[in-house]
């Protein structure tokens, strides 16, 4: 079922690296890892939950006691994982694996953040969104914008460090202070962020072209754009949280006008709300290789932006992709947060 509400708990994303991690994690605040400090775990994997939007391994490991101890290991959604390479049958249960992990603030004992598994053959695979791939890119070329394309990582990046330069109005930038501190986000609840967030994240997304109508479907917390075309925004439109988006073909470009957003914790990303006088205008377009979707968007806000804001991003031709095909699940979504509650 896709989500048509927007909860009141706060969205974050999967980000990391050093540039990132004042600003974004996982569905709680990258804080509770030590990003700065990496730990190697060795030991027989007992647990692999490959799930949305969170996938955990349990190690086996001798602990500083010498005790053998088990060991959670936080990585990312398939939803992210498997574009990367990381796939159900990558692991398999009571196979020997070294994990390089980023530890828990909290100290031992407590859940770290994977960023990379290795197996007994020494094939690595990634953990985490910004882990290297284990996947090689595509090298062909789309004739239209129908078919199955991934943004770019950095693209996604780009936007988390552009949104806090954006002109924002007082009440935005206290806004973004709070959500960015808090460690609960509305992806906990499995609700996405809003666009342009969405329209970056670095997953499965499939355009599906019709006569009437654009089909955007976004692997990640069953996120879906229905884009109109040759049509009007309707009288009285009811808010939703993708709001209602009407299209015009500029060439074999499309052009995008959406109105009609219900307010929404993360409906920018990354942190930043949006009102009920969001407004997108969007263009999808093909780069000159081919092999690249060019996506350009301007952002209006009153408010909680002072002007206009134009962001641009690039998404691959991912043809051998797959969408992951496994909903957002509430109790996964959760884990880390009843994990953090503290131990009696």
């Amino acid at each position: 079922m896709r989500p048509t509400n927007v909860s009141r708990v706060r969205a974050v994303v999967l980000v990391s690296g050093l540039a990132l991690a004042a600003a974004a994690g996982a569905h709680h605040s990258p804080a509770a890892f030590d990003t700065s400090k990496e730990v190697r775990l060795e030991g027989k994997l007992t647990k692999y939950a490959y799930n949305n939007p969170h996938t955990y391994l349990t190690l086996e490991v001798v602990g500083a006691g010498g005790a053998t101890v088990e060991q959670q290991v936080e990585a990312g959604p398939i939803s992210n994982m498997q574009p990367l390479g990381l796939m159900r049958d990558s692991l398999q249960v009571g196979e020997h694996v070294v994990v390089r992990a980023n530890p828990s603030r909290r100290g031992p004992g407590y859940t770290v953040l994977g960023l990379d598994v290795t197996r007994a053959d020494g094939k690595v695979f990634p953990l985490f969104i910004t882990s290297a791939s284990a996947r090689s890119a595509s090298t062909a070329v789309a004739t239209t914008l129908a078919g199955v394309w991934r943004p770019t990582l950095s693209s996604f990046m780009a936007l988390n460090a552009a949104i806090p330069a954006w002109p924002l109005t007082a009440e935005g930038r206290q806004k973004l202070a709070d959500t960015r501190r808090a460690n609960r986000t509305t992806q906990s609840d499995c609700v996405p962020a809003g666009a342009p967030m969405l329209m970056v994240y670095p997953v499965v997304s499939t355009v599906k072209v019709g006569a009437t109508q654009v089909v955007f479907d976004i692997d990640w917390l069953d996120a879906q754009r229905v884009v109109h075309l040759g049509a009007a925004h309707p009288a009285n439109l009811e808010p939703s949280l993708q709001g209602h988006s009407i299209g015009r073909w500029d060439g074999s470009a499309l052009v995008v006008d959406t109105i009609g957003f219900a307010p929404h914790e993360e409906g920018l990303g990354f942190g930043m709300a949006s009102s009920e006088r969001k407004h997108l205008v969007e263009r999808f377009a093909l780069a000159d290789d081919r092999r690249h979707l060019v996506y350009d968007v301007t952002i209006d806000d009153a408010a909680y932006l002072t002007q206009s804001v134009r962001y641009s991003a690039r998404w691959e031709y991912s043809p051998d992709l797959t969408p992951s095909g496994v909903a957002c699940d509430l109790e996964v979504a959760r884990q880390y947060l009843r994990e953090a509650e503290p131990r009696p």
